[in-house]
C-alpha cells in the first residue's frame, strides 16, 4: 500500500513539473477570458437597451456573441494545456454551432421573464425595484423597504405590470371644483402649469384638461400629460401642488361632499293608563311619548343644512 501510495505521488509530482506551468497558463487565459467576457457582455447589453428596436432580435444576438466568444476563451485554455489544435477547434466550433442552432430554434418557445434587473414592475399586489433573477426565483426591492423574493412561476402565472417598458407614461391629476361658472379658468390654468413645466413631453400628445364628470355638486376636472417614467411620481407631486397653490390664488374653490342631518319630531301622544299616577302628575313630560327621526341627505356645498 505504502508502495503504491509513493508510487500515485511521483505520478502527480512528474504530471505537475512537465505540465505545470501550461496548466496555471491555461488557469490563467480561462479565469480572466470569463471576466473579461462577462464585462463585454453587460456593456453591450446596455448598448443594445439604448439602441435596438426589436429586444428579442437583440437578446438573441447578445447570445449567439457570448457563446462564440465562451468557445473561443476554451479553446485557447485547451491549446496551452497541449490539447491537438485541429481536432480540438473542429470539436468546440461543433459544440457551439449546435448551441447556436438551438438558441435560434428553441428561444421564441422557452418562458422568460417580462423584465430585467433595475426595472420598476407590479407582481400582483407587490411594487417595487428588480434586484437580481435566478433559474428559481426574483429578488424585489418595495419602496417601503423590504425585499421579497418571488418564485418564478408565480410571475409566470400572474399579471406584471412593467414600467419601464416603455419610456414615457401618462400622468393623471383629478381635480373637483365647485361653481361651473370656474371651468374655463381652471382649465386655462392646469394647462398652462403644465406647459410651463420642462419636464411634460408634447409627444405622444399635448397635454389637455378634460371635464370628466358632474356627481352632487362636484365638477371633476382632469389633467392629462406624458413624461419620462423616472421622473414620473416627483413630477406628478410637483404638478399637483402648483395647482392647489394656483387655485387658491385665483379663488377657485374646491368641491367637497358633506352631508344634511334634519331632525323632525311627531306630535306628542298621551301614554293611556298613566292618568291617575301621582308621580305623572307631577312630570306631565313623562305622559307624552316623542318619536325623534333622523334623515341623510348628501348635498353639495351649496345646499343648505
Amino acid at each position: 500500500m505504502e508502495g503504491e501510495l509513493a508510487g500515485k505521488v511521483d505520478r502527480m509530482r512528474h504530471i505537475l513539473m512537465e505540465y505545470g506551468v501550461e496548466m496555471i497558463q491555461a488557469l490563467v487565459i480561462l479565469v480572466f477570458g470569463l471576466i473579461l467576457l462577462q464585462f463585454v457582455m453587460k456593456k453591450l447589453r446596455i448598448f443594445m437597451d439604448k439602441r435596438a428596436k426589436d429586444r428579442t432580435r437583440a437578446t438573441t444576438l447578445l447570445g449567439i456573441i457570448y457563446i462564440l466568444a465562451l468557445v473561443t476563451i476554451i479553446t485557447a485554455a485547451l491549446v496551452t494545456v497541449g490539447f491537438d489544435s485541429r481536432n480540438l477547434f473542429r470539436l468546440i466550433v461543433m459544440i457551439g454551432l449546435g448551441g447556436i442552432v438551438i438558441l435560434l430554434v428553441l428561444r421564441p418557445y422557452l418562458p422568460t421573464l417580462p423584465f430585467k434587473v433595475g426595472n420598476t414592475v407590479k407582481v400582483g399586489s407587490l411594487l417595487g425595484k428588480i434586484e437580481a433573477t435566478t433559474m428559481v426565483h426574483t429578488r424585489m426591492k418595495t419602496f417601503d423597504g423590504k425585499t421579497v423574493f418571488i418564485p418564478n412561476s408565480k410571475i409566470l402565472n400572474d399579471f406584471v405590470i412593467n414600467y419601464h417598458y416603455t419610456p414615457t407614461r401618462r400622468l393623471k391629476i383629478d381635480i373637483p371644483i365647485r361653481h361651473t361658472r370656474d371651468i374655463l379658468k381652471c382649465k386655462q390654468l392646469m394647462e398652462s402649469l403644465m406647459i410651463e413645466d420642462p419636464r411634460v413631453l408634447l409627444k405622444p400628445a399635448r397635454p389637455v384638461v378634460y371635464v370628466l364628470n358632474l356627481v352632487d355638486g362636484c365638477i371633476k376636472m382632469g389633467a392629462r400629460c406624458w413624461v419620462n417614467n423616472p421622473k414620473f411620481w416627483i413630477t406628478q407631486c410637483d404638478l399637483l401642488e402648483k395647482i392647489l397653490c394656483r387655485m387658491d390664488q385665483e379663488g377657485i374653490t374646491l368641491a367637497g361632499r358633506r352631508q344634511a342631518i334634519r331632525l323632525f319630531h311627531e306630535t306628542p301622544v298621551l301614554v293611556s293608563g298613566q292618568e291617575d299616577d301621582p308621580f305623572d302628575a307631577g312630570h306631565p313630560e313623562l305622559n307624552t311619548s316623542r318619536t325623534t327621526g333622523i334623515s341623510y341627505k348628501s348635498v353639495s356645498d351649496e345646499d343648505e343644512i
